[in-house]
């Protein structure tokens, strides 16, 4: 690095006290009235700082839904923010994709607008049934920014499909059986043909598991069916071609499955199925080693007893 590159940082660093500068909060219109901030590729552990999955906000004529909040109050504040740059109009609904952290911890930030809390008719039970360990975590996890931390229920529980309207925006709401939650719900907005995936879609991102995988691919095939245009995943980036995505998620899991099954076959134990199971995937994901190391110490403890 050049001495006038770090003349320049320092003399920023001392303008701000020292402190490290943050990112912008970036949000961009994927659609008319559909805004989506990205998420980094970071895996949630020790100061994965809550900023890591898709999260942003639809806008009709009577007012906004917001599509997940992020993993802190301090994400979900700075998405209420952007709303505010865009619109005046009430925020009506809250809707959560499924229960992990990095997709509910920023709901905290929307209560003082009264909306409406939605999710999978299996949410409420999962949030209870993590509470514990979540709010334990969220200390390390995104450090002062825990404060405020909390998981609130959905109000409007969904089993089956149903629609909310916001106004001239019908948005079709749609829950599966446990596939990579055991809450998974997806946002279809019928206006822009636009479709919140929720994390049944990884893109560059290594899928995570904790659900069912056989009902994960169960849920891709229902994916196919919903005509959309344009896909907003639970982590990567927006896209058109977005069947060629789930392809990829669907290879991947597959070679998870058989990868598994075929090491349990042959005797091999946990750490040689690890080293071994799904390593053609590798190079073609972010974060691959770690996920997918997780991936296979979850599937090996189900499939052993198939």
């Amino acid at each position: 690095m050049s001495p006038c590159i770090n003349k320049c940082l320092l003399l920023l660093a001392l303008l701000h006290g020292g402190a490290v500068l943050a990112a912008p909060f970036a949000v961009e219109q994927a659609a008319p009235g559909v805004y989506v901030h990205r998420g980094e590729h970071r895996d949630i552990n020790a100061g994965y700082g809550g900023d890591i999955c898709n999260i942003g906000f639809i806008i009709g004529s009577k007012g906004v839904a917001v599509i997940d909040s992020g993993g802190s109050p301090k994400i979900g504040a700075q998405l209420r923010e952007a709303i505010r740059k865009v619109t005046d109009l009430p925020i009506l609904f809250v809707i959560n994709t499924h229960v992990h952290p990095d997709h509910v911890f920023g709901n905290a930030a929307f209560k003082k607008d009264n909306p409406t809390f939605v999710g999978h008719e299996n949410l409420a039970a999962g949030m209870e049934q993590r509470k514990e360990v979540y709010l334990r975590n969220q200390a390390e996890w995104v450090g002062a920014d825990a404060a405020g931390s909390e998981l609130i229920p959905p109000a409007l529980q969904i089993g089956g499909a149903q629609s909310i309207d916001l106004g001239g925006r019908t948005l079709l709401l749609t829950a599966y059986a446990p596939a990579h939650s055991h809450s998974d719900l997806t946002v279809f907005d019928t206006a822009t043909a636009t479709l919140w995936t929720g994390d049944l879609l990884f893109v560059e991102r290594t899928p995570s598991m904790d659900g069912n995988l056989q009902g994960w691919l169960q849920a891709i095939a229902q994916l196919r069916a919903i005509p959309a245009e344009r896909a907003i995943p639970g982590h990567g980036p927006v896209v058109q071609e977005w069947h060629g995505a789930l392809d990829n998620v669907q290879r991947y899991l597959t070679t998870l499955l058989e990868d598994v099954r075929a090491a349990i076959r042959q005797g091999l134990g946990l750490q040689q199925t690890i080293e071994s199971a799904a390593r053609s995937e590798q190079g073609k994901w972010v974060l691959f080693d770690t996920i997918n190391r997780r991936n296979v110490s979850f599937m090996y403890l189900v499939l052993e007893w198939e």
